[in-house]
């Protein structure tokens, strides 16, 4: 069994100081930082696949991301040293949603997207969908994510959409949604515009959305 693969086990099984060792260990292998960040989070996506199905159950799915968290904590510095030269892709606001008061995901995915170029402001947990509107107001923001790891709190990426909609404001932003529960199919359905299906996948997603916009605003 590989490092990275041990290291995958470790998040699994709920093992936090066992998956820093490994996170730390494949680094030292020579690992791609982008790589292990992809690794994780596609690893962290089958276990919210697994508590959504109802095998494993919500101790087990906080060890997995307590795990997680000591992973990424090794990996994000050698992430953003990787990346130092990126310049500033776009500004976005991030949170998890009211009712919602998991963040591994969140806090996965703005590690890849500051490792991206992305300015990204973390607004934390449990936020109201008015107040996404709010900060992006505020900073001036490209982008708004929101992320719902159970099926109860999807409806509020519903009704941030909706706020926008309301407002005069949805042309003006581009709305990513991400979480276990989450689909192409409920992206549609909100009425957002992508799916942060991995933190990675997000990362790519959003640098061709900036791409679109300066190629249409000819710089």
């Amino acid at each position: 069994m590989s490092t990275v693969d041990e290291l995958v086990q470790a998040i699994e099984n709920g093992e936090a100081a066992r998956a820093g060792e490994k996170a730390r260990a494949a680094l030292d292998e020579g690992a791609d930082p982008t790589g292990l960040v992809d690794t994780l989070s596609v690893a962290m996506r089958a276990v919210g696949d697994r508590f959504g199905t109802g095998e494993i159950f919500l101790p087990e799915l906080m060890l997995a991301a307590r795990a997680m968290q000591s992973a990424v904590d090794v990996v994000q510095p050698a992430l953003l040293a990787s990346n130092a030269a990126s310049k500033k892709v776009g500004v976005m606001v991030l949170g998890t949603v009211r009712g919602d008061v998991h963040e591994i995901g969140k806090d996965i995915a703005i590690t890849m997207l500051r490792a991206s170029g992305f300015e990204v402001y973390d607004l934390g947990r449990d936020v109201d969908p008015l107040d996404f509107v709010k900060r992006a107001e505020e900073l001036r923001a490209d982008i708004i994510g929101a992320s719902a790891l159970m099926t109860t709190t999807m409806p509020a990426q519903k009704e941030l959409v909706d706020i926008l909609v309301a407002k005069g404001l949805r042309e003006k932003y581009h709305v990513i949604l991400g979480g276990a529960p989450v689909t192409a199919e409920w992206v549609a359905e909100a009425g957002a515009d992508s799916w942060g299906e991995d933190a990675a996948k997000a990362a790519k997603t959003l640098e061709e959305v900036m791409a679109g916009k300066r190629a249409g605003a000819g710089e």
